[in-house]
């Protein structure tokens, strides 16, 4: 089984890359992508982890773009984590996270629902990881302000909650060729959860790969929208479950959602052009 699209603590998973790669062997895939969110720090160690468990691991990344005010998520698979290319652009990519975070932490003050940013900062400047949101609903409930993550995001953090703040970031078509200069293939995340299909063609004409077909949050009815719309656009199609771990972020199994393996040779084969 392949499932191209997973989450640790380098970014906004609960478990480390050791962790996520044993729980992947034991819930019996065989290819996986840590694809974290603006970072590849976690890859390092998933690496040996997967080899001693004879799990093979793609070396992927998911990056934030924005496209009219809106989060863009874009996979990269296949890609050479020691580009200093990509290590520039993703050094941007963690200040700019930095930013937002501080921002929302002034948010939370003014409502009364302080947190120690500093402290969250602290901690993923230290590994080399990304902070987003999801950091900062851990602190709210650490500090006794929400239940779980999902009650600080429904009551804080969501999207025209009091202390959400919009991202400022790069373009698609930027984060498209960030992807391509390291090396890798690029494929549009959840397009679902864009609830704007048009999108679509826009970054295949700026140079997307593939579109992400299987996913926990895509009924068997945007399988097959996303499934054709990937032929007609000429597009590979990949997939994965998102998993950050369990009871966070989606209801979702390790192993629930797989890649069809000659979906996962047309990447291959892609990544593996001139």
């Amino acid at each position: 089984m392949i499932d191209l699209h997973l989450h640790t603590t380098a970014s906004d998973g609960l478990l480390t890359p050791e962790q996520l790669v044993a729980r992947a062997a034991a819930a019996g895939l065989t290819i996986i992508s840590v694809t974290d969110h603006d970072t590849v720090a976690g890859l390092s160690q998933a690496r040996p982890a997967a080899a001693q468990l004879g799990v093979r691991l793609v070396a992927g990344i998911e990056i934030t773009a924005v496209e009219l005010g809106r989060d863009v998520h874009v996979l990269g698979y296949f890609i050479d984590p020691a580009s200093d290319t990509l290590t520039a652009f993703l050094r941007d990519q963690r200040i700019a996270r930095q930013q937002r975070v501080r921002d929302i932490g002034d948010r939370l003050e003014s409502l009364g629902y302080a947190v120690d940013v500093d402290a969250l900062l602290a901690h993923a400047q230290t590994r080399d990881g990304s902070i987003g949101r999801p950091a900062i609903a851990d602190a709210l409930v650490s500090a006794g302000h929400a239940l779980d993550r999902n009650d600080a995001f429904a009551r804080f953090l969501g999207r025209d909650k009091p202390a959400f703040v919009a991202r400022q970031g790069v373009c698609g078509a930027e984060v498209i060729a960030a992807i391509h200069e390291a090396g890798g293939i690029a494929s549009l995340a959840h397009p679902v959860l864009l609830c704007d299909d048009a999108l679509v063609p826009v970054l295949a004409a700026a140079g997307l790969d593939a579109l992400e077909v299987w996913h926990s949050d895509h009924s068997p009815e945007d399988r097959s929208r996303y499934r054709d719309l990937a032929e007609r656009l000429g597009l590979a199609r990949s997939g994965g479950s998102d998993f950050h771990g369990d009871g966070v972020h989606r209801a979702c199994e390790l192993g629930a959602i797989a890649l069809p393996p000659e979906e996962f040779a047309t990447l291959e084969s892609r990544a593996a052009r001139p």
